[in-house]
């Protein structure tokens, strides 16, 4: 099997400089390089850059897909937007792992797959799960959660180990979540499962609640963040207070505290079942879904017999003149013939059809093709 590796990386938060663009073409001379990107795939040797030191240098995304099973993905955030500490708790060692550096966050996702049969395209892949970067910018955890699945499902965690706190909204994934799942392949029944303990998302800030938090800071930090507007880039410094709020929203709701936290054997355990289960049904399914087809296909060829009922004659002599022919197509079609003479036979209780048939077979010994289209037709 031929190897196929895709690379491709992206800027978010700045473009790259001419510079910048200089330097990476150094590595490749037929990767498409732009401002916010670097993309090439290698179907014989290798990518010759470093991704964790091009990811803190130069871009916000990057994702990796091979046709023997390797896929990551990876994500950089302002560390004011996403909590270290908080992001560790996610973090098995395999699935997801998070380091900083220069006051950003890098989160790598990572799943070893079985290769693949045939490739699976990279391009458009990260353009699908990139808006995943700004809802993890708004604290959402889902991202996170995911990536500790991952370690679940490749058997890296202990089943006495807790799970992480469960964020809400795992029933609801966004389109960019449903991607990450399908990029990684993340086990359906072991994120239902986990999904039972997710609270529904209560939606965006209302702008109620919004105002309520933002007239309780202190005049001080209101100063700072109007400062911020004006002197930096007003959208990061809009994500960053959602982050704010939405942290805000979580602590008074209490609702990590209070949660019950289930084990990994829990969920494995259960999630198993659910995919025994599930096989137990599609089998089920399956198996009526063919005896209905049975039925049908007999009803249908009840209707043609009887459309042949007393035609019998007739039809004897058709394969009379069908065989003595020399033509391989028109024993194929003696044999379709004697087929419904034989069920014919069955049906009127005659008991003839057999005599007629050997005689039938005695008289043309010497035609082994026609012979061997009776014994294929079961005859």
């Amino acid at each position: 099997m031929s190897e196929y590796q895709y690379y491709e990386f992206q800027a978010v938060d700045r473009m790259l400089s001419a510079q910048e663009m200089t330097e990476l073409r150094s590595y490749s001379s037929r990767a498409q390089i732009t401002r916010a990107s670097f993309v090439n795939h290698y179907e014989w040797g290798g990518f010759k850059g470093n991704e964790d030191r091009w990811m803190d240098r130069y871009f916000d995304a990057f994702l990796y897909l091979s046709n023997f099973g390797a896929r990551t993905l990876m994500l950089r955030l302002p560390a004011t937007v996403l909590d270290l500490a908080a992001t560790r708790e996610y973090c098995a060692g395999h699935g997801i792992e998070a380091r900083s550096n220069n006051g950003k966050v890098v989160l790598t996702f990572a799943a070893d797959l079985e290769p693949d049969e045939e490739w699976t395209e990279g391009a458009g892949i990260l353009s699908s799960i990139l808006p995943v970067r700004t809802e993890l910018a708004r604290g959402d955890q889902r991202a996170l959660y995911l990536g500790w699945l991952l370690a679940v499902d490749a058997g890296a965690l202990e089943d006495k180990a807790l799970e992480p706190p469960v964020p809400p909204g795992l029933r609801q994934l966004s389109p960019s979540l449903e991607a990450v799942v399908e990029f990684l392949r993340l086990d359906a029944d072991l994120l239902d499962i986990a999904a039972q303990a997710s609270a529904p998302i209560t939606g965006p800030p209302d702008r109620q609640g919004l105002d309520g938090w933002i007239a309780s800071l202190p005049a001080i930090d209101k100063q700072a963040w109007l400062m911020r507007v004006v002197t930096q880039d007003a959208l990061s410094v809009a994500t960053e207070m959602l982050h704010q709020f939405g942290k805000h929203r979580a602590a008074a709701r209490g609702r990590d505290a209070k949660a019950r936290r289930r084990t990994v054997g829990e969920l494995r355990s259960t999630a198993e079942a659910q995919t025994l289960e599930r096989s137990r049904i599609a089998k089920a399914e399956a198996a009526a879904e063919r005896e209905r087809r049975k039925h049908q296909a007999a009803r249908k060829r009840d209707a043609y017999l009887d459309s042949l009922a007393g035609k019998q004659s007739q039809l004897w002599s058709k394969v009379g003149r069908l065989v003595a022919t020399t033509q391989p197509a028109n024993y194929a079609a003696a044999a379709v013939l004697l087929v419904d003479l034989r069920d014919l036979d069955r049906r009127s209780g005659a008991g003839d059809f057999s005599k007629r048939l050997e005689k039938l077979r005695a008289a043309h010994t010497r035609k082994g093709s026609f012979l061997k289209r009776l014994a294929k037709a079961g005859l």
